[in-house]
């Protein structure tokens, strides 16, 4: 059986990125209820929309029954980042404000996993970045079970390639809740071969998501990894073919079903879930040549 986990920006409907309102209008029950009729496991939650849930009257605990009521398992908590800028800096300040949130959020509904990385693009040294990392996975050791799984992304200055990820897990000094988020849509961007994924170890691999897009690049890479994406299957890149490297590699964990697509999100609530599952589930059924 595969477990399927609709990420925050796959079923949160008409958001806006990073740049505006960040929290959903479709209502936490409606999104559960939704997961669960079309077969989904799990949802993800982004750090705005806890918070405006939280602060339009809703708790932790009322989200978290909501949650089980509607049979759902597997819980993603996002974004944490900037963790390692200076302290006493508004980018830290911000980040640790977040950060706790997080961690409340995933000790709340015993989250598989917390995603962190360097969406804004900030240079850092590599050695302070995986120390700031490894204080990160402390903390979160003794507040929640959940892993800490660090994105490799193109625009990140540091992190943008495997051999780079895996040196990075090694710096803050392998620490038993720690590995590596891998998005599909990031592993053809960035031309990361199979065989790669084949030799990674399962406690290296923290969370796996499943995207789909086009090989050219577009001028604005912010437009195209906010808005450009394609359902699993729908574009260019090989799924099935990362699907099966990733196994191969045991990764044990569930999946997510992460596209960030403005067509996507301009759908109804009802279709927009039935399309991201249909099409991600035809990814493991349609084989590897």
């Amino acid at each position: 059986m595969t477990d399927l986990v609709a990420c925050y920006w796959t079923v949160s409907g008409p958001v806006e990125i990073h740049f505006g309102r960040e929290w959903s209008l479709w209502d936490w029950r409606d999104r559960c209820a939704n997961a669960a009729r079309v077969g989904f496991r799990g949802l993800g939650l982004w750090g705005a929309d806890i918070a405006h849930q939280l602060e339009t009257g809703r708790s932790l605990q009322e989200m978290v029954a909501i949650f089980r009521d509607a049979g759902l398992e597997w819980i993603e908590i996002e974004f944490l980042q900037d963790f390692f800028m200076p302290e006493g800096s508004a980018e830290r300040a911000e980040s640790d404000r977040a950060r706790q949130l997080l961690f409340d959020a995933a000790a709340a509904f015993d989250a598989h996993h917390i995603k962190a990385g360097n969406i804004p693009a900030r240079v850092c040294e590599l050695d302070r970045l995986a120390e700031s990392l490894a204080g990160v996975c402390a903390e979160a050791a003794q507040r929640t079970s959940a892993a800490i799984a660090y994105e490799i992304i193109p625009s990140d200055p540091q992190i943008n390639s495997l051999e780079s990820g895996l040196d990075l897990l090694e710096r803050a000094g392998a620490p038993p809740n720690l590995g590596l988020a891998i998005d599909t849509w990031h592993l053809a961007k960035l031309d990361i071969a199979t065989d790669k994924l084949r030799a990674l170890k399962p406690e290296q691999i923290a969370w796996v998501e499943l995207s789909d897009g086009h090989y050219h690049d577009l001028e604005d890479f912010v437009y195209e990894v906010t808005c450009d994406r394609n359902l699993p299957g729908e574009g260019e890149f090989p799924i099935p073919e990362y699907v099966e490297a990733l196994h191969a590699a045991g990764y044990p964990g569930p999946w997510g079903v992460e596209v960030l697509s403005a067509p996507l999100r301009e759908l109804p609530i009802e279709e927009g879930f039935n399309r991201a599952y249909e099409t991600a589930l035809a990814q493991f059924t349609a084989g590897v040549a």
